[in-house]
């Protein structure tokens, strides 16, 4: 005689059951781990945290967290391959001064992976928590001061450093040890000073240039180029960003480098670098810096004589796994 209750340990459903009769012992919770993991496969990834959202993209399924602030990126079962994009915060460009403009404020590093293997283990000392840090940009504030570099990225065990703040007047622009240099500052009739060199990722902001009565500073670095040298009669535009990462279901442009400032050159405004940029101010058309956009990591534009510097962006952490 067939004896059902010796084929299998679990009180509610046989192996017999599940191999033969799927549909109906599927919804079970009292379905064997060896039937839910060995025979269907592996447990799909099931988290919390950020923004959620899904796309499609050619047939697969991605689910996206995305952080525009600090928060926590908790699985609570499964494992996936997890992608990820990490950006730190932009740098201000900050104020101009008596006989001083600044440079474009740097753009935050921005670094991308794949296959971070996520699980309820991954975390915070061997946890399910993973806390995501999103770095802020640098602040604008009256006086150049108080002016301060992007703040860094936290998250997966990686920390992403922030781009370096324009300098001001006669001094060259800030280094990052991570992100982008700053613009160099700019006072009139003088050629020396040099952008500030970047880290390994980003790049370095431009040189300033004087001649005569001008003030010329140099743009902020970005993700994909350094941001420009003042001439005789304009100053620097930002560096550009970067875009194509693929993260999402659009690819946008980030991390930009500022605008430098300039002061009686050319009337012609100092462009932000594509990806948020900010762009620089200038006394000729009497316009104030702008602040970069925010969550791009981008670098704020520098402020001249009588014209405010721009505050650099928060930076963004995006992550993506396939839904099973």
């Amino acid at each position: 005689m067939f004896r059902q209750d010796r084929t299998n340990p679990s009180t509610a459903v046989s192996n017999w059951r599940g191999r033969h009769d799927a549909p109906k012992a599927w919804p079970s919770t009292a379905v064997s781990t060896w039937l839910n993991g060995g025979l269907f496969g592996a447990v799909p990834l099931v988290a919390t945290g950020g923004i959620i959202t899904q796309y499609v993209d050619s047939g697969t399924t991605y689910r996206v967290h995305t952080f525009r602030g600090s928060g926590k990126f908790v699985v609570a079962s499964g494992a996936a391959d997890v992608d990820y994009l990490i950006i730190a915060g932009g740098a201000a460009g900050g104020d101009g001064g008596s006989g001083k403009v600044t440079g474009g404020g740097g753009a935050g590093a921005l670094r991308t992976g794949t296959a971070f293997a996520a699980s309820v283990t991954s975390g915070d000392s061997g946890t399910a928590t993973h806390t995501i840090t999103v770095g802020a940009g640098g602040n604008r504030t009256p006086g150049y001061t108080s002016v301060s570099d992007g703040v860094s990225s936290v998250a997966l065990g990686m920390t992403i450093t922030g781009g370096g703040r324009g300098g001001y007047g006669p001094s060259n622009g800030i280094n990052s040890t991570d992100g982008s240099g700053g613009g160099a500052g700019g006072e009139a009739s003088d050629y020396s000073y040099t952008g500030g060199t970047s880290g390994s990722y980003g790049f370095d902001g431009g040189d300033a240039n004087g001649t005569g009565s001008y003030y010329l500073a140099g743009g902020g670095g970005g993700a994909s180029a350094v941001g420009a040298d003042a001439t005789t009669s304009v100053a620097g535009n930002g560096g550009a960003g970067t875009t194509g990462y693929g993260i999402t279901a659009t690819t946008p442009t980030y991390a930009g480098g500022g605008g430098g400032a300039a002061y009686a050159g050319s009337a012609a405004v100092a462009t932000g670098g594509s990806g948020g940029g900010g762009t620089g101010a200038s006394d000729s058309v009497a316009t104030d810096a702008t602040g970069a956009v925010p969550n791009t990591g981008s670098g704020g534009g520098g402020g001249a004589v009588g014209n405010d510097g721009g505050s650099g962006a928060t930076g963004i952490v995006l992550l993506r796994y396939k839904v099973v």
